[in-house]
């Protein structure tokens, strides 16, 4: 057994042994998003720094925990907080938790974020399905030895969104009466918050919303066979980007604004499943 096995085989032990069970959906909530934790009947809730080998959140807002319950019938964990390469982490330990979620039985992950907007069609406090997404970290989860036992070692990213996942999260999103828009997110390294031009650049590429977070979840779990659905609350529009910028403060405030009506979507999305 590989050295991440044991690593991981360590990690699912502890948490079973600590009220943590198998579970179908696995959740992460970027900033501001902790909501959808508070309907769940939870049955465990772990802080990551107990678990062995799990990284630990530094970012305000971010709870940095791990909670197992059930919604509308399913078994789902919530990561409350995630990981970022601009904390000093590795990408390979940035997705470590996936490799633990799917070693619990994880088939589908639901993931968002905030992000800045780069549409000009976007407004603050908007939620953007993500249809695709554009890597600019400077690393990637999968780099160095593969471990068959997640996945290939050329996996293709060809639907790493999942489209019916995507169907149904149109639908739900129309049924509750929530409109949402739809787009390409792209990751930098952060920390900063970009430039005016880095703003530009991202548009002039493809992308609709630009932040620090979820394409390495993304490419973990895609690598795995894991179903993924993703969504990105925009938390500043293209022109105050390009001439007043944003603080960390106003992308939490407004993320948790809308975050209310995403948590509604995530809810409806869960339920149909």
């Amino acid at each position: 057994m590989s050295e991440l096995l044991d690593k991981v085989t360590e990690s699912v032990n502890y948490l079973r042994g600590n009220g943590a069970f198998d579970v179908e959906i696995g959740m992460i909530l970027g900033s501001g998003l902790g909501r959808v934790a508070e309907v769940v009947n939870t049955k465990a809730e772990i802080p990551y720094s107990k678990i062995p080998h799990f990284p630990v959140s530094t970012v305000e807002g971010h709870e940095g925990k791990l909670v197992f319950g059930e919604l509308s019938g399913k078994k789902v964990a919530i990561m409350k907080g995630r990981f970022h390469y601009y904390e000093g982490y590795p990408l390979s330990e940035v997705v470590y938790p996936l490799r633990v979620l799917y070693k619990l039985g994880m088939k589908i992950l639901i993931v968002t974020n905030a992000a800045g907007g780069t549409n000009p069609y976007f407004e603050a406090g908007d939620i953007m399905l993500i249809l695709d997404h554009i890597n600019l970290l400077p690393d990637n989860p999968l780099r160095g030895r593969n471990e068959e036992e997640f996945g290939p070692r050329f996996p293709s990213m060809a639907k790493a969104y999942d489209p019916d996942l995507i169907n149904l999260a149109r639908r739900c999103a129309e049924e509750s009466g929530i409109h949402i828009k739809e787009g390409v997110y792209v990751a930098l390294q952060g920390p900063s918050l970009e430039t005016p031009a880095e703003y530009n650049f991202v548009r002039l590429i493809g992308g609709d919303a630009v932040g620090m977070s979820t394409v390495p979840e993304v490419i973990a779990a895609v690598h795995m066979g894991v179903r993924v659905v993703g969504f990105s609350i925009i938390t500043n529009a293209l022109r105050k980007s390009q001439t007043e910028g944003a603080t960390h403060e106003e992308v939490v405030e407004i993320a948790n604004v809308a975050g209310a009506r995403l948590s509604s979507l995530i809810l409806k999305i869960i339920e149909k499943l």
